[in-house]
């Protein structure tokens, strides 16, 4: 058996072709990186922008319709338990870099830029203007808005119920009401005289009525508080 002779100009040459087909390929990877972190930037820009804009050029026919929702259902939400739709550049909290990741499809699939981002979520959540469940939506158009992704932790299972006073004024009365009346259903028979009547009753409730309702008015007037038709996308917080 003959073995061929090692050339080593050839050697030489393998080598080197090999080292250069090694540093493209490492250049590539390095382009596609920074092209991506560029992409990143981009995007955490437009999150923070003060621009703001009412549609973006979606491919309708690539949508999927369950993620699209009308301007009033939104306000119907966030009136029911008591939440902010706001621009994201007032969104204080952490905002997971999965959304990212859906942008930069959705912008890939469309084949647009995305911008006008808005997020649904409580109020604690949000950096706002003084003069746990975040959604994030980019607008279409007419009043709707995409879903784009959601993450946190669900709402708590009572809080639309606890948030039902503060709707209106009248939801407020009426709760004032009842806890007035429950409270005055807690006196022990005979607190205030050996025999109880209808009368000393109603003077009773009266009383509690007046009490309740001064401090919820006072705690209103010094909280700054507003009802929840009001503030769902007010950017001011002392609403």
């Amino acid at each position: 058996m003959v073995f061929k002779r090692t050339n080593v100009e050839e050697q030489l040459q393998l080598l080197k072709r090999k080292q250069q087909n090694e540093i493209a390929i490492l250049n590539d990877v390095r382009t596609i990186l920074e092209q991506d972190d560029a992409k990143d930037r981009k995007i955490y820009e437009a999150l923070s922008s003060d621009q703001t804009s009412s549609c973006n050029q979606f491919k309708f026919e690539l949508l999927d319709t369950k993620n699209i929702f009308h301007i009033d259902q939104i306000k119907s939400i966030c009136i029911d338990y008591r939440l902010r739709f706001l621009d994201t550049k007032y969104f204080k909290g952490e905002l997971p870099y999965e959304a990212i990741i859906k942008i930069k499809q959705l912008e890939k699939t469309h084949k647009t830029d995305l911008q006008g981002f808005k997020i649904v979520a409580p109020s604690k959540l949000f950096k706002l203007e003084n003069a746990d469940d975040p959604l994030l939506f980019a607008p279409i158009g007419n009043g709707y808005y995409f879903l784009i992704h959601k993450w946190g932790n669900d709402l708590h299972p009572f809080r639309k119920l606890l948030m039902h006073p503060f709707k209106n004024i009248e939801n407020l009365a009426i709760t004032t009401l009842l806890v007035s009346i429950f409270v005055t259903g807690l006196i022990p028979d005979g607190f205030f005289g050996n025999q109880d009547t209808s009368s000393q009753a109603g003077v009773i409730f009266l009383f509690i009525f007046n009490m309740i309702g001064g401090l919820v008015i006072y705690y209103g007037l010094a909280t700054g508080k507003n009802f929840n038709h009001a503030i769902w996308d007010s950017k001011y917080y002392k609403t």
